[in-house]
């Protein structure tokens, strides 16, 4: 069923809280019912984190700074403006290059670990 409450409504990227996921990632998270919105402050020299998805799909779009986002073990160099489509079931990091490398994911259908953390208009 989807929540009238989180359509038509603008929202500012800088009204989410980030979150400090681990050391050298940070997160802030908008969900609809159908949609994940996941955006990462990423630092150069962070852990890398390989790791895949069985149940969706990731949209990677970086918005500042240098990373090799590697899948399946293929680097692909990506800077501000770069998209990447990460298939579901592949093994996939990212390797901040310059940073901080931002980037946003999108995760369709919604990344249910992500849900319980989203932001929410109306929360502070």
């Amino acid at each position: 069923m989807l929540n009238p409450q989180l359509y038509g409504i603008a929202v500012n990227w800088d009204d989410i809280p980030a979150t400090d996921v681990r050391p050298g990632v940070r997160r802030k998270v908008y969900a609809t019912d159908e949609v994940v919105l996941a955006w990462h402050e990423l630092s150069v020299g962070m852990t890398l984190n390989p790791h895949h998805h069985d149940d969706f799909d990731q949209l990677v779009l970086i918005l500042g700074g240098r990373c090799n986002y590697y899948v399946d073990g293929v680097a692909n160099p990506m800077g501000a403006g770069s998209m990447l489509l990460v298939p579901r079931g592949a093994e996939h990091y990212v390797e901040p290059t310059e940073g901080p490398c931002i980037n946003l994911d999108v995760f369709a259908p919604p990344r249910a670990d992500f849900l319980a953390h989203a932001w929410r208009p109306g929360q502070g």
